[in-house]
This record gives structure tokens, C-alpha cells and sequence, in this order.
């Protein structure tokens, strides 16, 4: 076990590593305009006010949503359709959890608006999925120069649109 990589890799930058590299990049240098998203601002409410009887859990620049007993991780999300970087992300806080000596049995992803949940195992495969991806993670932001951009219309709603597509 490696200490001082427990808290440096946090879901949000595993979240933006699967949806958009340069997210991702550019976040880990301190580039932050979700603070004026209204995407952001609606999906806090919904995490507010769908499990408000649930305390999250402060694993440093990682906040799980909650973990319940026989240590089974809950992320909610305000999207209305799942997404790979969501199980990226769950998988992500089993991994940080298990170093920290925990047996994660499962990881669950909420999705209020739909009403519908998605189990994730935490095994052995899923262990070596968020290690590799933990790993994509530190390499993308180790890199000198951003990674390109998406092309715009997989930048919709975006916080990053303004700096990557904005006077160009």
C-alpha cells in the first residue's frame, strides 16, 4: 500500500479522465469553472435532497455520496442516463476504501431522476480496472501540454466549453 497516492487522485479526476482528458488536465491545474455551471449547481441539489438522511465520507480529494453496511459504496447522480465514467467513478472510491483496509463488497450508482439503480462487484477485475484508470489518470496529468479537444458536440453542456472552444 502507497500512502501518499490515497488522496491525490480524487472521482471527480477519474470522472473527467473517462469523459474528456483535457477535463481532466486542465482541472488538476487548478482550471475550476463548475463553481458557474447550472449542470453542477442541479446535480448538488439532487444529491442534496435525494438521500439527505446519508452522510457522505471524506476520504480527502475523494467525497463518496455514502457507504452503508457490509461496506457497499453509493454514489448518486442527477444524469439521466448512466455513463461509463460513473462506474469509472465508484469504482475509484472501492479502490481508495480497500487500501484504507476496508472489504467493499459493491459499489451502486443512484439515478433519482430515472429511478433506477446499477450494482457494481468489487472483485479482483474490477480492483485492476480503477488501478489502470487511476494510472491513465496520473499520466494525463503529468503531461506538459493539454490533451486535444473533443469535438464540440461532445463538449454540450461542458463547464470546459468556454475555455476550449471560446474565441477560437
Amino acid at each position: 500500500m502507497n500512502d501518499d497516492l490515497d488522496d491525490d487522485i480524487g472521482g471527480v479526476h477519474i470522472k473527467y479522465l473517462v469523459h474528456c482528458r483535457r477535463q481532466l488536465w486542465l482541472y488538476s491545474r487548478g482550471y475550476r469553472p463548475e463553481a458557474r455551471s447550472q449542470a453542477v449547481a442541479f446535480g448538488e441539489v439532487v444529491d442534496d435532497t435525494t438521500f439527505a438522511r446519508h452522510h457522505g465520507v471524506d476520504l480527502g480529494s475523494a467525497k463518496i455520496d455514502w457507504v452503508t453496511r457490509g461496506a457497499v459504496v453509493h454514489e448518486t447522480k442527477s444524469s439521466r442516463k448512466p455513463s461509463p465514467q460513473h462506474q469509472a467513478q465508484v469504482l475509484h472510491y472501492c479502490l481508495l476504501l480497500s487500501r484504507r483496509g476496508v472489504t467493499v463488497r459493491e459499489a451502486v450508482v443512484h439515478y433519482p431522476l430515472i429511478r433506477r439503480t446499477i450494482r457494481f462487484a468489487w472483485n479482483a477485475i474490477a480492483r485492476r480496472t480503477a488501478e489502470t484508470t487511476e494510472a491513465d489518470a496520473r499520466t494525463v496529468i503529468a503531461t506538459q501540454k493539454p490533451p486535444p479537444r473533443l469535438a464540440r458536440p461532445d463538449c454540450r453542456a461542458c463547464s470546459y466549453l468556454d475555455y476550449c472552444w471560446g474565441d477560437r
